[in-house]
């Protein structure tokens, strides 16, 4: 992934949108990364990937309450957010 300064992404705005319609682009301030500018088309795919994992989800706990497999609200938020960085 390329990676720009804040200042180089500031001045370079332009062909920065261009690069990054090809990979994403990492910004970084103070030697730090800050921030990832990806196209739309990327963008668009990372939320439709979000949508279907949720939906999966939700399909899934219907399935269990059909099956009387509940669990605790606490365990079940816990499940989740482990969950999204498998």
């Amino acid at each position: 992934m390329d990676a720009l300064s804040a200042n180089e992404a500031k001045t370079q705005f332009g062909d920065m949108l261009l690069k990054a319609q090809r990979a994403p682009i990492q910004i970084n301030k103070n030697g730090k990364p800050v921030a990832v500018v990806i196209s739309m088309d990327e963008y668009e795919s990372i939320e439709a990937l979000k949508l279907r994992f949720l939906q999966s989800r939700a399909v899934q706990a219907q399935m269990d309450i059909k099956a009387g497999n509940i669990v605790d609200g606490d365990s079940f938020f816990g499940t989740l957010e482990t969950d999204q960085y498998d």
